[in-house]
């Protein structure tokens, strides 16, 4: 027996107002799902959700005195990372869309989407999850609800949004809300037995900007099913955000404080993903004279506040991070956030209950169950964990979290680094020359290919500002909204940095030691905010002085300095001429500046000949 608007009702908490109670109404009539939750975001739900899945196969509970009350999920090999080939910008003109982005009409995208939401929740129970990104109540967050058919995806969105009845009395106070609608598209037959991780082979994640409305349909996995994620956090948000005047921007924000003077710094960095982005968010300096603390490690919105400053928020409660290559020698923190109250996704399980994957601490175990579910020893041919593999854990279990990383008013931002993995011709760190050479620092950006998402991995791909699969929006109009927001701010927008941790030598060898060392290239950025050190000018923007920069305990001499800043003229005119013709394809959305910008990097290659 389906759901009806009754049971909706019955079901719905007083703090519910109309508008939701209808709305979710007229899903339950569409989806046709057996039972309703109106999720809390109690203990009491997280405890018998999980166990529903320990019961159901979908979760493996590990071992409570070494993992207490954290659960491991496997997904199956067509769900495990966002499919951006499915991933669609329903706007009314194509041209909004922009070429880098997967257009659909917006009516014809519905009708799709009505045709297989249809009874799509059949044989299942469906949850309404309201939910704030970012502090309840504060001026850079938003609220939205999501409806889902997936337990997995309300106690992820427990851990990842500040979720339940505070977010519910914020929308029936008359806050705005973004709806977002999502099932795994697999319905079930009476008397069916429902499979450990079900999705369906066909999948739809779709966005429409111009109704601040999120569809998702057949995947169960990470930013498909998790709409407050990718979905709301960048690809609606940065529609707002150009609407409204700020910015959503897939970016880490940490905070350096100066240990001699107490000063506070705070950086933004944009990387794709899997590109060290969560390293650098909860850094472990190796030089003297500073703290570290996380404000977030993947997305920011950054809004003028009342002084002219930027100040940013991280919109998310909690960490989606990668497993693989995680460890204490190259991410304590993360360790040491994910020791409970944990999800995991498609890494291995071992012998004693706990979690494993490739590049964690310790020996390789004899016998592993890995992400399929299958044994596995090191003879294996296959990784045991995925490359893509997850943990979702809260943030506010992070041992250097910013005791301000709730505040609702953002912090300033001092300075904004855009980076990725190169190999060669890209300096260790770069300074803008001027603001829209900024904008064009992270208009050019280009890096190898990751796990995070599909294609060959290590070729080269344009990742402008790391938010290709992530703008809602044509990406020129993108930087035009940047080059408007720098003439706002005016002298107090902050610089931006390109920096390069992945350089290697002759011989493969990586050049930087990278990692905690990494606190040397942000202490140089703070000491130019502070007007401390000059720079000296090069290709690709302005560089430190040997002099100048804390290679203190370090084995790196002036030779391997000037390697790590070495620029090959003709290298960067194939780049640049890459790069012009990438630019083409946004025709005359291409802002002007970008273009002269353009023109001044081939001036300086020139020059460098």
């Amino acid at each position: 027996m389906s759901v009806t608007e009754q049971d909706v009702r019955s079901a719905a908490p007083s703090n519910a107002p109309e508008d939701v109670v209808s709305w979710v109404a007229e899903i339950a009539a569409l989806t046709t799902p057996d039972a309703i939750e109106f999720s809390d975001g109690s203990q009491e739900e997280w405890d018998r959700l999980t166990e529903q899945m320990v019961d159901s196969g979908m979760f493996t509970r590990l071992n409570e005195e070494k993992r207490p009350n954290s659960f491991l999920a496997r997904s199956l090999p067509s769900d495990v990372a966002r499919v951006e080939s499915r991933t669609f910008i329903c706007c009314e003109k194509e041209e909004d869309a922009g070429p880098t982005n997967h257009w659909a009409d917006p009516k014809e995208m519905k009708a799709t989407l009505k045709e297989k939401f249809t009874g799509a929740m059949k044989g299942r129970t469906m949850y309404v999850v309201p939910f704030s990104m970012g502090p309840l109540g504060g001026p850079i967050s938003q609220l939205g609800i999501e409806i889902t058919d997936s337990p997995y995806v309300v106690c992820n969105m427990r851990i990842m949004t500040r979720m339940g009845a505070k977010a519910m009395d914020l929308i029936n106070e008359g806050k705005p809300w973004v709806p977002a609608v999502h099932s795994v598209g697999k319905p079930l037959a009476e008397g069916e037995t429902d499979t450990e991780w079900p999705c369906n082979d066909e999948k739809y994640i779709t966005h429409f900007p111009e109704t601040n409305e999120i569809w998702s349909y057949g995947s169960g996995y990470g930013g498909n099913a998790l709409l407050g994620k990718k979905c709301f956090a960048l690809r609606i948000a940065s529609t707002m955000a150009r609407r409204d005047g700020w910015m959503a921007e897939h970016m880490l924000i940490l905070r350096l404080t100066s240990e001699k003077t107490g000063e506070q710094y705070h950086i933004t960095a944009a990387f794709p993903s899997a590109c060290g982005k969560t390293n650098l968010a909860m850094l472990q300096p190796t030089i003297d004279g500073y703290k570290v603390e996380t404000v977030g490690d993947d997305i920011a919105w950054m809004r003028p506040g009342p002084d002219g400053t930027l100040r940013a928020i991280n919109p998310e409660a909690g960490f989606f991070g990668v497993a693989p290559g995680t460890s204490y020698k190259t991410n304590p923190m993360a360790m040491e956030t994910a020791k409970a109250n944990s999800i995991f996704t498609n890494v291995a399980l071992t012998d004693d209950g706990d979690v494993w994957w490739e590049g964690i601490d310790g020996d390789v175990p004899e016998h592993l169950i890995d992400w399929h579910g299958k044994d596995w020893t090191p003879e294996s041919d296959a990784p045991a964990a995925h490359p893509n593999s997850r943990f979702t854990v809260p943030a506010s279990q992070c041992p250097i979290i910013c005791p301000d990383w709730e505040a609702p008013e953002g912090v300033p931002v001092t300075a904004i680094l855009f980076g990725g993995r190169r190999a060669s011709n890209v300096p260790l760190v770069a300074e803008q020359y001027e603001p829209a050479h900024g904008v064009f620092i992270g208009a050019s950006v280009a890096s190898e290919q990751t796990a995070a998402a599909e294609g060959s991995v290590g070729s080269l791909r344009h990742d402008p500002f790391a938010m290709l699969p992530f703008c809602g929006y044509n990406m020129a109009d993108y930087w035009g909204h940047w080059l408007e927001m720098q003439k706002e701010l005016g002298d107090r927008f902050p610089k931006v940095y390109q920096v390069n941790w992945f350089r290697k030598d002759e011989d493969g060898k990586f050049m930087w030691p990278g990692y905690g060392d990494n606190s040397r290239v942000l202490d140089w950025i703070v000491r130019r905010a502070a007007g401390e050190v000059e720079a000296v000018e090069g290709v690709t923007g302005l560089y430190p002085k040997f002099e100048d920069f804390n290679l203190e305990g370090l084995d790196l001499d002036k030779e391997a300095w000037d390697k790590l800043f070495f620029i090959d003229p003709e290298a960067w005119e194939a780049e640049m001429d890459d790069t012009e013709k990438y630019f083409e394809q946004f025709g005359d959305h291409l802002p002007a500046e970008i273009t002269e910008q353009l023109k001044k990097f081939r001036d300086r290659i020139a020059a460098a000949k």
